[in-house]
């Protein structure tokens, strides 16, 4: 399979992380309707978000033995359909019982997915030599966006959970025929052949030579940063919905808007992040954009109202932006082992984070959970202090230089 130029393998990768975000987006936004419909109470909406995330935790020693086997390509279209079909049947499941385990296969296949993706937006920046992966990240957010004015517009027409994941199946479906064509292959490449010996002994070893090995310390605190990081971006997609309707007593028209500001936020962030980390470095723009979320969130959560909570939401969603895609194109740096790891981690705390946040506003009130989330977003700003970030050349490049100044990553597929 020939290479695809570097716009097409982008935007197929592209459609990729959009797809995660829509179908994410889609049925977290349907978690009122669902949590009506199944009569659950707030501990249960956290079990089931901790379903999914137990399933996206269970699927790291499965995304290993896959990514070996099957390749980044074929393991991210086939979780891509696999998303599709839990989708369908999170529609019509009749009980509580039967919801944990449509959610908890749900999470492996975001586990699979998640990882695949990320492996091809690392390779595609390690390939190209130039920076695309908060772009790509922005497509999650726009994925996320999309669906939930989606939600917004389908339940003014009818409040039919099937008729609205049907509709969304077949944006999916289309979503991953667009992917399909230009992600970049799994074979080795021309550019691959001149690797040095250490690189190929690198490339080896993700193939499966150090299976077995444990992860360094540097990889658990890169882990942590993105555990901490996507609890926050996770809880704001899952939670400011319910926190608008029942602790800020927002009417049912603004209560959506929660999930529809930190995403348009978060998108318009992401859109611009790869220009500041080539200016001013990923570790000034981690800190400083944690620092942002958590004091931005805090002080929406002690001043209260609907306007300083979508302004503090706006923060998150701003400062949350360039967390997850500077961690992994630094985990990607140290390895496809650690990429995986990471990836994994960040993918529990993106499902499980949630659930945390369900039990302690059990406890003690939504708004003691919604502070959890800060402390989440303040506690990356502490880990991304001793992470070695990347070191950017210049904010002005040329499309395809002809000798990189940084050391190569090894490619993940």
């Amino acid at each position: 399979m020939p290479t695809p130029s570097f716009s097409r393998a982008k935007w197929s990768i592209a459609a990729l992380f959009c797809f995660l975000g829509f179908q994410y987006g889609t049925w977290v936004s349907r978690l009122p309707a669902l949590k009506t419909r199944l009569d659950l109470g707030a501990g249960e909406v956290g079990l089931l978000l901790m379903a999914c995330g137990a399933g996206a935790a269970a699927a790291f020693p499965l995304v290993a033995v896959l990514m070996r086997r099957l390749g980044s390509r074929t393991l991210s279209l086939a979780s891509a359909l696999a998303l599709i079909v839990v989708l369908a049947a999170l529609s019509v499941v009749p009980n509580y019982p039967l919801a944990l385990l449509a959610v908890c296969a749900d999470g492996v296949a975001v586990g699979c997915l998640n990882v695949a993706m990320n492996a091809q937006g690392a390779a595609l920046e390690s390939s190209y030599d130039r920076t695309a992966m908060s772009q790509l990240h922005a497509t999650f957010s726009a994925g996320l966006l999309t669906a939930a004015l989606l939600t917004s517009g389908v339940t003014s027409l009818t409040q039919s959970v099937p008729a609205h994941f049907t509709v969304a199946g077949a944006v999916l479906l289309v979503l991953v025929i667009c992917a399909r064509r230009g992600l970049l292959p799994d074979a080795p490449t021309p550019t691959e052949t001149t690797e040095t010996t250490e690189t190929a002994t690198t490339a080896a070893e993700s193939r499966g030579t150090r299976r077995w090995s444990l992860p360094s310390g540097l990889t658990l605190l890169m882990g942590a940063a993105m555990t901490f990081g996507t609890i926050t971006e996770g809880a704001m997609n899952d939670w400011s919905t319910l926190y608008l309707k029942d602790t800020v007593k927002a009417s049912s028209t603004v209560a959506p808007l929660g999930i529809a500001v930190v995403s348009a936020t978060m998108l318009l962030a992401r859109a611009c992040a790869d220009r500041w980390r080539d200016r001013w470095g990923d570790g000034p723009v981690v800190r400083a954009g944690s620092a942002l979320a958590a004091v931005g969130l805090g002080l929406a959560l002690l001043t209260g109202g609907v306007p300083a909570t979508l302004l503090g939401f706006a923060c998150v969603g701003l400062g949350a932006a360039a967390i997850t895609p500077c961690v992994y194109v630094a985990a990607a740096e140290r390895g496809s082992d650690a990429l995986s790891l990471v990836a994994a981690m960040g993918t529990t705390g993106l499902l499980a984070g949630p659930a945390l946040i369900g039990f302690v506003a059990t406890a003690g009130g939504l708004t003691l959970g919604m502070a959890l989330v800060a402390a989440s977003a303040l506690a990356v700003t502490a880990t991304a202090i001793w992470i070695p970030w990347t070191i950017r050349r210049s904010p002005e490049r040329e499309p395809l230089p002809a000798v990189p100044d940084h050391k190569d990553v090894t490619t993940l597929h």
